[in-house]
C-alpha cells in the first residue's frame, strides 16, 4: 500500500522561538513555525512541495517510516498523494507517460499533464491511471 503521511519531528527553537520541523524520510522538508500548529501547517505545505518536485526532477518518493515516540505525522493533499501513487507505480512498472497515455487511450500531452503539479487534474483521471497500472486508490480519514 501506497501512503503518502509522513512522521515529523519538531524541535524546539530556544534561541529564536517556535518550532523547527524537519522529516528523516525526505530531507528536503524542513520548515517552522511560531506554534506547534503553525509548525505542523508549514510542514504539509513543505511535504507537497518537496514531493512534487520528486515528481518533475523524476526521483523517487521514498516510503513513510514508522513514527517514533515524540514525532507528529504530516501528509500531502489527496490530489498530489494520487499523483504521487501514479508516479510512483509507473517508476515501479517502468512505464513511460507514452505507454500510460496509450493504455488510457489519451493523448500523450493530457498524459503528461497529469503528473504535473501545476495542472489541477482531476480526480477521477487519476483514478483512471491507477486502474489502468492494477492498482486503487482507497481514501482514509483519521
Amino acid at each position: 500500500m501506497l501512503q503518502f503521511t509522513y512522521p515529523v519531528k519538531l524541535t524546539r527553537d530556544r534561541k529564536d522561538g517556535g518550532y523547527v520541523v524537519s522529516c528523516r524520510d525526505i530531507p528536503e522538508v524542513i520548515t517552522q513555525g511560531d506554534s506547534i500548529k503553525q509548525a505542523l501547517s508549514e510542514a504539509e505545505g513543505a511535504l507537497q512541495a518537496a514531493v512534487e518536485c520528486r515528481i518533475e526532477d523524476g526521483l523517487d518518493i521514498p516510503a513513510p517510516s514508522l513514527v517514533k515516540r515524540g514525532e507528529r505525522v504530516v501528509t500531502t493533499p489527496i490530489t498530489t498523494a494520487l499523483k504521487a501513487a501514479v508516479y510512483t507505480e509507473m517508476r515501479g512498472q517502468r512505464v513511460s507517460k507514452s505507454e500510460l497515455a496509450r493504455r488510457m487511450h489519451v493523448n500523450e500531452k493530457e498524459a503528461r499533464r497529469m503528473l504535473d503539479p501545476r495542472h489541477p487534474t482531476r480526480v477521477p483521471t487519476l483514478e483512471r491511471a491507477l486502474a489502468v497500472l492494477g492498482r486503487r486508490a482507497q481514501l482514509a480519514v483519521s
